[in-house]
């Protein structure tokens, strides 16, 4: 094959984001497992099931440390007499043709967010279980929605973005090069899914728009926090407007001097739109394809210009002549990861009731 059909091949493969289950204990699995093995001899088989049993005994023993013949007579215990091969769930991955040998879902779970005790407690754990939280935008919204997934502090992701990824976007975007051209949503749920692959995600892959928002905040069930990253001045304010309606609360962070914008529309239904800094605007539609350097004058406000950093508000001035767009560095994004994922969970579980706009400025607490 030359190498012009293996670009064509690899272009024409279809983009799936969905792992695939196998359980060793259901013939109808074990049957098709086999099959699926044969149709694709090159796919690579990984089996670190015992490492992870023994992890799971050890945390289920932690008043002592366990001898070597006590760790392994107590995973002999727990498997109950059911061979190894057949414990658990084999997992395929499509994408990067590899089949994973993983604990079942419930155990799963609970050896992966064992470290997370007594921070989050396994009642804590059990009910952020049940918790949907939406991402809109996956450039700064990528690293969100990874550490949403890390933490676990949810139990079903709603993706929404319609770009895909490009070279200048790897600098604050968590992915590799292969990734190029590759829509962002699918690059997120992708890693999620090699995470933790029982975490719920869907995917919006055209994005928010006004046709899908009110599905994407509600359908399967009402999302219990919007986390909005878009760069769309239209999206912003209908996804607030759509959020407000259905009593949903929005977190936003801006990747400036460690900027949180937090909304509780679903304590208080009247709460003005961004804290009443968005600007009464009749047709959204006339905000759809403003260019960056046309967005300014309406996100200055929005974003609180007065109040960025010297740096960023430099750079707002030298969009269209040195710059395309405005800066963002990966730092600031991974802040922006932790700020959103810590205060989704303060509100998921009832722990932060404020609404209002706070900052976490390295600059101004290291000097």
């Amino acid at each position: 094959m030359t190498l012009k059909e293996r670009i064509q091949e690899t272009q024409s493969a279809p983009v799936t984001f969905s792992p695939e289950f196998y359980y060793p204990n259901r013939a109808a699995d074990q049957e098709a497992l086999q099959q699926l093995l044969q149709a694709h001899p090159h796919i690579r088989v990984y089996d670190e099931l015992d490492s992870q049993l023994r992890e799971l005994v050890k945390i289920q023993h932690p008043t002592r440390r366990l001898s070597e013949a006590e760790t392994a007579a107590a995973v002999q215990a727990h498997l109950n007499g059911i061979p190894a091969a057949q414990y658990g769930v084999w997992v395929y991955y499509p994408w990067t043709a590899k089949l994973v040998h993983l604990l079942d879902k419930s155990e799963f779970i609970a050896l992966r967010t064992s470290r997370n005790m007594h921070k989050i407690t396994a009642a804590e754990r059990d009910l952020l279980q049940e918790k949907k939280i939406g991402v809109i935008g996956l450039s700064v919204g990528q690293t969100i929605a990874l550490t949403l997934a890390m933490e676990r502090v949810c139990g079903e992701l709603r993706l929404a973005d319609f770009d895909a990824v490009e070279l200048t976007n790897m600098n604050r975007l968590r992915t590799t090069v292969d990734n190029l051209g590759m829509p962002k949503v699918i690059v997120a749920a992708r890693e999620i899914a090699e995470m933790d692959p029982f975490l719920t995600v869907k995917v919006f892959g055209e994005g928010a728009t006004e046709q899908n928002l009110d599905g994407f905040l509600t359908e399967g069930g009402k999302l219990d926090v919007l986390v909005e990253e878009c760069d769309g001045v239209d999206v912003k304010i209908l996804s607030r407007q759509k959020a407000r309606k259905h009593g949903i609360p929005v977190v936003m962070d801006t990747n400036d001097r460690g900027m949180l914008d937090i909304e509780r529309f679903d304590l208080d239904p009247e709460y003005p739109l961004l804290h009443g800094l968005i600007p009464p605007i009749e047709d959204l539609s006339a905000l759809k394809h403003l260019s960056n350097e046309e967005k300014i004058p309406i996100l200055g406000p929005m974003a609180g210009m007065a109040h960025m950093s010297p740096r960023m508000k430099y750079s707002l001035g030298e969009i269209g002549k040195t710059i395309t767009t405005w800066p963002q560095l990966a730092s600031s994004v991974m802040l922006g990861g932790a700020l959103v994922t810590d205060t989704c969970r303060r509100i998921l579980l009832d722990q932060l009731r404020s609404s209002g706009r706070y900052y976490v400025d390295f600059d101004q607490l290291i000097q």
